[in-house]
């Protein structure tokens, strides 16, 4: 419990701030913000669609960290919640990245929302109201920084409830799961060789693309395995790679990240119901299908350490007891008992930027080149033609030492 505050203070403070452009249209006369009214029941399908300046119409309880930095890079004017964003069941973090970011939230505004202002429609948010021409569509609770503060105060007090439904989840979990993860039973086989081999996942999650850039040169050298969980594929794809495999329920990866050529496996419920699989045969490509009760960056680890990977590298998973709640899902007790299963082979992108140093160090690169320079001069004095280019060699030499005294004088 004593770790738990430190890690939502640090996350507390975290902005998203605007960039200079963002659109509020403001008719003449009117108060408030004036845009484009885009809904979703799901926001990480509307931030697909979004565009700056737009007011996102949600509908999310407990509007979580990667949501919000989702919203907040569409640059959004205002985000309207059918929903409460914080019911204070835990501190969540998304409604502070908002209200720090500049943009307007409009809680609790009910679903009747959803059926009097449709896609496309020019809305107005003013105070705590969202006017569809001069009618009241929707109303509810504006929310700033003191009452996100609040309400994050109260929300708190909630966490030792919590505590006791996850762990009283984790032992559910594992009833149901022992053969998968003690023994490895239900996991299918695959096409793509992991024996030996590194393997990075991906899930598009905390700073995921700050991790994949870090990564790079490790990328470079050791060549891993590419999975992409879902979302996690297109991350792949954006940062300039293929992934080699995709796992997941198929419902937040774009058609060109399945069409890729990546080996498909698609997450399907434990009686082998996939509602993703539709989709893959749609566009004329096969899945394997691997049930299970956990997420989908469960069975991705899973799956790596069944295979025989030697490292599991993980980008924009959940490591840590905020974000197992900030994500919003009892079926998050299943990531903690992964971790454990897969053990030392698990290690986080944060980690890896930290340990990995590329393997050829600076100054033998230097010393490389000196002793390279160094053989070919002596080439070019002991060889009968050398002589011809002696004087240039002196020359340059002298110029060389000169340049080299003044960085010191």
């Amino acid at each position: 419990m004593n770790d738990v505050s430190p890690r939502i203070k640090s996350g507390a403070r975290l902005r998203v701030p605007l960039r200079r452009g963002l659109r509020r249209d403001r008719r003449e006369g009117e108060p408030g913000i004036t845009g484009v009214a885009r809904l979703d029941g799901r926001t990480k399908k509307l931030t697909k669609r979004l565009e700056p300046g737009d007011i996102a119409i949600i509908d999310h309880v407990d509007l979580d960290r990667v949501s919000a930095e989702a919203l907040a890079s569409c640059q959004v004017a205002a985000v309207v919640n059918v929903a409460r964003s914080i019911s204070g069941r835990y501190p969540n973090l998304g409604p502070q990245i908002l209200v720090e970011a500049g943009i307007a939230l409009i809680d609790d505004v009910g679903p009747d929302v959803f059926t009097k202002v449709h896609e496309g429609d020019v809305v107005r948010v003013d105070g705590e109201a969202v006017y569809l021409g001069e009618q009241v569509a929707a109303k509810g609770i504006r929310q700033t920084v003191e009452s996100v503060e609040a309400a994050m105060t109260e929300a708190r007090a909630e966490l030792p409830a919590q505590l006791e439904a996850f762990a009283a989840n984790t032992m559910e979990f594992l009833k149901r799961e022992r053969d998968l993860l003690i023994d490895g039973v239900g996991v299918p086989d695959i096409t793509t060789n992991l024996e030996g081999r590194h393997v990075l996942i991906v899930v598009r999650g905390y700073h995921y693309r700050e991790d994949i850039a870090t990564l790079r040169p490790y990328i470079r050298e050791y060549r891993p395995v590419l999975i992409g969980v879902d979302g996690g594929a297109d991350a792949l794809m954006e940062a300039g790679y293929r992934p080699h495999m995709i796992v997941g329920d198929m419902d937040s990866v774009s058609d060109e990240a399945l069409t890729s050529g990546a080996e498909l496996v698609v997450h399907a419920y434990r009686d082998g119901r996939a509602p993703g699989l539709s989709r893959v045969h749609d566009l004329g490509r096969e899945g394997v299908v691997f049930p299970a009760t956990g997420t989908s960056e469960d069975i991705a680890m899973l799956l790596a350490d069944d295979k025989g990977a030697t490292l599991i590298v993980a980008v924009g998973t959940h490591a840590t007891l905020v974000e197992f709640l900030d994500k919003g899902r009892a079926g998050m007790a299943s990531t903690f008992l992964t971790r454990l299963r897969v053990g030392s082979k698990l290690v986080d992108a944060k980690g890896v930027s930290r340990l990995y140093r590329s393997r050829i160090k600076g100054s033998s690169l230097i010393l490389l080149i000196a002793a390279t320079l160094v053989a070919m001069v002596a080439a070019i004095v002991s060889s009968p033609a050398g002589e011809a280019f002696e004087p240039a060699v002196a020359d340059w030499w002298h110029q060389f030492v000169y340049w080299l005294n003044g960085l010191f004088t």
